[in-house]
């Protein structure tokens, strides 16, 4: 975060509720924890504030990539350009039968 005395925006209370979050859902917190440090985070004023919410927890493992969505996309687009050949596929078969 940035310096200690500096504001802190509504954002950056929701991103340290968020990552509370994923703490409590880690087993790090009990839910009593969990909404207290809610409380606190959400009261907080500065980013000094905000840092003691968390101080005694290790910071959050990166988020993977999301390349693994655009797998699935793929395999959409595969699906959908396979049903399409059938389609007309079966258009055909069905005109020259007339």
């Amino acid at each position: 975060m940035n310096e200690p005395t500096t504001r802190a925006s509504d954002a950056e209370r929701y991103r340290v509720v968020a990552m509370l979050e994923k703490h409590a859902a880690a087993g790090r917190l009990t839910l009593d924890e969990y909404t207290e440090r809610v409380d606190r985070a959400l009261a907080c004023r500065t980013h000094g504030d905000l840092a003691e919410v968390t101080a005694d927890l290790p910071e959050p493992e990166p988020e993977e990539p999301p390349a693994a969505a655009g797998d699935d996309n793929r395999h959409l687009l595969w699906a959908f350009l396979a049903a399409a050949l059938v389609l007309v596929l079966l258009g055909v078969v069905l005109g020259l039968a007339r």
